[in-house]
């Protein structure tokens, strides 16, 4: 990269914020911590004072203000925002208001707000990159003024991949048994417990249907789901001439890590190349709304928008028992 970034990681001890400090340690520019952000003034006098005896510099804010305060330091230049829920709104709309480049993880941001958050990006010149994989994909493969709408620049349809979780061939009558545990065991992804039960569900594939459509100015009718069970392909843009673009890659967060850090240059992310000799074989097929009711009702809310789309994030964060699905 031509020159240094500094950086803010909202949810730095997620497994995003993780894999974004893998990224960030992998070149000369190492990170060194000028602001640490806790929930309670308790933990941070304590933190504050082990930092102290270290030697280190390093500042400690507490609760919602702290995490405001560095997204929207003068100094900071990229916000990733990954922390998860309602909770990461705030913080991340302060740094839109502030201009910030913003790699969006977080997606109730989206969800809860689309219409307000997306005005704020447009009045404050801010410059918003997406992360999740399906979202990165796309946004590699549209053209660069899709803003204006799909259909002005060509573009058909959006189809988002979605790997079918663990229950994409468990026998209907067998779902009312799953445990928490079989719905953490993804196949190919190693995420939270709550994304990993959001996914199982797909409600979390339908949040992100809702969140294609304010990131990219699409309707519903316009993102179509694919459940693509080798999570190689990870989403794919189709164009009124018959052409489709398809962005590809080991299922590995650390890709549209780098690419958002580095955007819109290139750096390395530490991830492996693909090996398609490996892969063998990539498949497809339509999502079941039997199975994955969720994905049913994320569409319908999505077609309904106004304040619906915030309610399915409530159901997300405090969803019925998996037996209900």
């Amino acid at each position: 990269m031509t020159a240094p970034q500094q950086v803010t990681v909202l949810g730095a001890t997620g497994s995003i914020g993780l894999s974004t400090l893998d990224v960030i340690a992998r070149h000369p520019l190492r990170y060194q911590v000028r602001y640490a952000v806790v929930p309670q003034s308790s933990a941070a006098q304590a933190l504050q004072s082990t930092l102290q005896l270290a030697g280190l510099a390093t500042r400690v804010l507490v609760g919602e203000a702290g995490l405001c305060e560095v997204a929207a330091h003068p100094e900071v230049d990229a916000v990733m925002a990954a922390i998860v829920g309602a909770a990461g709104l705030p913080p991340t709309l302060a740094a839109v208001q502030a201009g910030k480049k913003v790699l969006l993880a977080n997606k109730e941001a989206l969800v809860m707000s689309g219409a307000l958050f997306m005005q704020a990006v447009r009045r404050s010149g801010a410059v918003l990159l997406p992360i999740d994989s399906e979202h990165n994909a796309i946004f590699q493969c549209l053209p660069g003024d899709y803003a204006r709408g799909l259909a002005p620049v060509g573009v058909r349809r959006i189809l988002l991949t979605a790997s079918g979780g663990p229950f994409r061939q468990t026998p209907l009558e067998e779902l009312q048994h799953v445990t928490p545990e079989q719905a953490c065991a993804h196949p190919n992804w190693s995420m939270g417990r709550k994304i990993s039960v959001d996914s199982a569900s797909m409600m979390n594939k339908g949040l992100e249907l809702i969140e294609a459509c304010w990131l990219f100015a699409a309707k519903p009718s316009q993102v179509e789901v694919v459940i693509h069970p080798q999570s190689v392909i990870h989403s794919l843009v189709d164009y009124v001439d018959g052409s489709v673009l398809a962005q590809l890659g080991n299922p590995d967060m650390r890709t549209p890590i780098s690419h958002a850090l580095a955007w819109p240059e290139r750096i390395d992310s530490g991830v492996a190349p693909l090996d398609l000799f490996a892969v063998a074989r990539l498949d497809f097929q339509a999502p079941d709304e039997q199975r994955f009711p969720c994905l049913r009702l994320a569409r319908q809310v999505a077609e309904l928008g106004g304040t619906a789309p915030a309610g399915a994030s409530a159901f997300r964060r405090s969803p019925p028992s998996l037996k209900t699905y």
